[in-house]
């Protein structure tokens, strides 16, 4: 699950190959993304691109980067928006959200699961919460929470395991952060909860308390609202966004809405919790544990 091999590569260059060009100077090129690639896949120092990369040139970078991961991850199956509080836009320098893909590998472990400390070149962990698209008139459903909810079936408690691949002393910007897919990686998935498309299920979401913490304390502590005030604010902002690219969500499409808690760095030996508070009759949860 961990390891890749030269069957990778030889699958990552067929898809960067036959991945429709983009005629953008600053789009880095198929050798680039897959030096980028083979060190994701390997959890080893990751190139920085050459120069400094527009947003458009950097959402061709993360498309061509997906179709490479997209082979030894699973096919993809939804997208993760990141940047979804104020504090994130102002570290990356953008006003607005960003999205990456999330893939078939991304939730294949459920709460409980184990994952080694060193599954990423920067391992992280950070509370999330996932939706599941019911069918494809939430492209045509517009902000209001209600509105969305008639189109999602599923609401999924989710811890997010991202890798940050260049780490703290990277010359961060909302366009580098696209082109390595937004740090997507791993998660842990929870049990699901029924979406209610009702005021009061709405309500609930943003008014929600969601905790994460270790086997020794606290971590961090977030209501619902802290995702661009209400979580599926982030839901609308992908539509409006994936539209701009001539893109579409589908019916069993996952999204990852964003982090309620900064993305931190794992510790061997810990288990990690994410605690809703107020989104169901009782407190739920999600577990990962770090060997």
């Amino acid at each position: 699950m961990f390891r890749s091999n030269a069957a990778y590569r030889s699958l990552a260059a067929l898809a960067l190959a036959l991945l429709p060009g983009v005629a953008l100077a600053a789009c880095p090129d198929v050798p680039s993304v897959a030096r980028l690639a083979s060190a994701i896949l390997d959890r080893r120092p990751a190139p920085l691109p050459e120069g400094p990369l527009s947003m458009v040139d950097a959402i061709c970078a993360r498309d061509r980067l997906v179709a490479v991961l997209a082979q030894p991850w699973g096919d993809q199956v939804g997208w993760k928006v990141g940047l979804t509080n104020p504090a994130a836009q102002a570290r990356f320098g953008v006003p607005h959200p960003v999205a990456g893909a999330i893939f078939h590998g991304t939730l294949r472990a459920r709460s409980g699961a184990e994952f080694p400390a060193n599954f990423g070149i920067v391992p992280a962990v950070e509370s999330d919460l996932l939706v599941r698209v019911r069918d494809e008139g939430l492209n045509e459903a517009g902000d209001d929470p209600v509105a969305l909810l008639r189109h999602i079936d599923a609401v999924i408690p989710f811890i997010e395991l991202p890798d940050l691949v260049h780490g703290g002393n990277a010359p961060w910007s909302g366009p580098l952060l696209v082109s390595i897919n937004v740090g997507a990686r791993f998660g842990v998935v929870g049990e699901e909860i029924t979406a209610q498309a009702t005021p009061e299920f709405a309500a609930a979401l943003a008014s929600m308390t969601v905790t994460l913490a270790d086997d020794t304390r606290e971590l961090s502590r977030a209501p619902g609202s802290a995702l661009l005030g209400h979580p599926l604010n982030a839901l609308a902002w992908l539509v409006r966004d994936l539209r701009e690219q001539g893109r579409r969500l589908r019916a069993g499409d996952v999204v990852s809405l964003g982090g309620f808690s900064p993305a931190l760095p794992v510790q061997a030996g810990r288990s990690y919790t994410a605690t809703y508070a107020g989104l169901a009759a009782e407190p739920v949860s999600v577990t990962v544990r770090i060997r």
